[in-house]
């Protein structure tokens, strides 16, 4: 019994919903990337820009993901695969 109770304390662990903010930096050979879109079809994640500035030598996002926690890791491990700087924010930057 004890082994099935540490089972489902680890599969709820990788599905419990978090939200994290992040910063995306991208080079300029990727500005017109659907990146969000993408992350937002191909993960069970709810993506929520709360900043952008995007000029022809960079674009910097910042992103929410809310979703279950597996999905948000492997959301930023996909943008992270296809080049796209990913840095967590700092709370007080974005409510202070």
């Amino acid at each position: 019994m004890a082994k099935a109770s540490k089972k489902s304390a680890t599969k709820t662990k990788s599905t419990t919903p978090t939200q994290q903010r992040l910063w995306l930096m991208y080079p300029p050979k990727l500005i017109k990337q659907p990146f969000i879109w993408e992350v937002g079809h191909k993960f069970k994640v709810i993506t929520n820009i709360r900043q952008a500035s995007v000029t022809d030598e960079i674009g910097i996002v910042c992103l929410e993901l809310a979703g279950p926690r597996d999905e948000v890791k492997a959301a930023i491990k996909w943008l992270e695969k296809n080049k796209v700087n990913v840095e967590p924010v700092e709370i007080s930057a974005i409510e202070g």
